[in-house]
């Protein structure tokens, strides 16, 4: 009897609820919250704000003005970005054809290295997701094209005008009046962003080759007369129009299934109760909005959260030691300014759980961790000022279960399950890809 008097209490109370135009159902509610905090710090253009385009929708891409996405410049640049036969300029001939741009930005990866340092040329092995390459020792230690910091992702990178952990690469927007520091950068005064510049100053850098004879003997003549129709003959199978084909690929690259982006676009059972309840500590108590906004969840600024670097740990090796002091000093070592030292540009934080090391000397193997870190406010490093210090660096105040919660979200909500679909079944080469070392060429599968 007390069970039926109890259930049609409930009745009572779920009909009036029903009846009453102010009710909203509890999920509701959280989203409802969640929706008002975006809005509140959407710089007044609401949820849209924080929407990424379609990868194909290229008139909402944000592009570079001198480089015009197009269909045959994507298709190119992403077939580059995976061939390993550009790896034909190594130091040491037995690696020529073993290694690509993707060697350090693979897909199952989040379009990061996989480990903590990455490794170019004279690196051997892939594992899972890059986690298994290793240094080849049959070579000399400084043959090796090791990254003095940890390898950004080429995720959403549309969204930056400037590239590098410092973002030195680019000719425009944030790096103007910085044209004294361009010494080594004459790829910057060709007035390209970022992206672009990257891609035509790596090709350098990461002894890679495009020219002429690789295009006639890989199969790409067609695909750049088709990209470059409007560039004369003897120009177009160069470097260059490699590089605005790759960035062209990179600028596509978007993370626009992650659960996030679909509740953003109206799917609500897109994220669970954990991860929305992150979402509100991210864009409320945790201040992260603050630098980890708009579409990609990154400003265009840098910061300094103290955080350590490749020289205080065993696990990293630094080949340059008088050069590795401007490395460390991130933006400041690039503009030479000292309110800039030890501040990094801001990282989109998508996919950012596939790669395992984080902040740019890779000094975290978990998310919580970083978040328990900045939230504790202690520095890594010894070496930043107070100054210098972000303001959100340990302030926040943040609860134990809100750090769980904004971990979840991170993890989970931003995380777009099929970043496989930017990757070519082929490459133009037939070669083995990211890489074709013969350790390598087991982990992937390759015949």
């Amino acid at each position: 009897m007390r069970r039926i008097v109890i259930l049609l209490g409930i009745s009572v109370i779920l009909l009036s609820c029903a009846n009453d135009d102010n009710y909203v159902p509890i999920s509701s509610i959280v989203d409802q919250e969640l929706k008002n905090l975006l809005i509140d710090n959407s710089r007044g253009k609401g949820l849209s704000y924080f929407i990424l385009p379609g990868s194909d929708d290229y008139s909402k891409i944000p592009q570079d003005p001198k480089n015009p996405i197009t269909q045959s410049k994507v298709s190119l640049g992403k077939l580059l970005l995976h061939e390993t036969a550009l790896g034909s300029n190594p130091k040491m001939e037995e690696m020529k054809g073993t290694y690509s741009c993707a060697s350090c930005h693979q897909a199952s990866a989040g379009f990061s290295s996989g480990l903590r340092q990455g490794i170019g040329e004279c690196g051997v092995g892939f594992g899972s997701n890059g986690n298994g390459r290793s240094i080849y020792t049959a070579v000399p230690i400084d043959s090796v094209d090791i990254q003095p910091l940890r390898s950004p992702t080429l995720l959403n990178v549309a969204y930056q005008d400037v590239m590098l952990w410092n973002g030195q690469f680019g000719g425009t927007g944030t790096n103007e009046n910085t044209e004294a520091n361009w010494d080594n950068i004459p790829e910057n005064f060709l007035g390209f962003e970022g992206i672009e510049v990257q891609a035509l100053k790596g090709q350098g850098v990461h002894r890679l080759l495009v020219d002429e004879s690789f295009v006639t003997t890989h199969g790409y003549k067609e695909m750049f007369d088709i990209a470059f129709a409007d560039v004369p003959t003897n120009e177009r199978y160069s470097k260059i129009n490699a590089a605005l084909a790759i960035a062209a690929y990179e600028r596509t690259l978007l993370a626009n299934q992650a659960p996030w982006q679909k509740w953003l676009n109206g799917n609500l059972n897109a994220m669970n109760e954990i991860e929305k309840r992150g979402a509100i500590a991210f864009f409320g108590n945790g201040k992260c909005y603050e630098c980890h906004t708009g579409p990609a969840l990154n400003d265009k600024a840098f910061h300094a959260f103290g955080m350590g670097d490749f020289d205080n740990s065993a696990l990293a090796i630094v080949l340059d030691t008088p050069g590795f002091e401007n490395v460390k000093k991130g933006r400041g070592g690039f503009t030479k300014k000292p309110n800039d030292d030890y501040k990094f540009k801001t990282p989109t934080l998508y996919n950012i759980v596939d790669n395992g090391f984080y902040g740019h000397g890779g000094t975290f193997t978990s998310i919580k961790d970083v978040v328990t870190y900045k939230n504790n406010g202690i520095p890594q490093s010894k070496e930043v000022s107070a100054e210098n210090l972000a303001s959100q660096f340990g302030t926040i105040n943040l609860t134990e279960r809100e750090i769980e919660d904004i971990t979840v979200f991170i993890e989970n909500a931003l995380r777009d399950p099929n970043l496989s679909r930017y990757v070519p079944d082929t490459i133009g080469s037939g070669f083995c890809f990211p890489n074709n070392d013969s350790q390598s060429q087991i982990d992937l599968g390759c015949d």
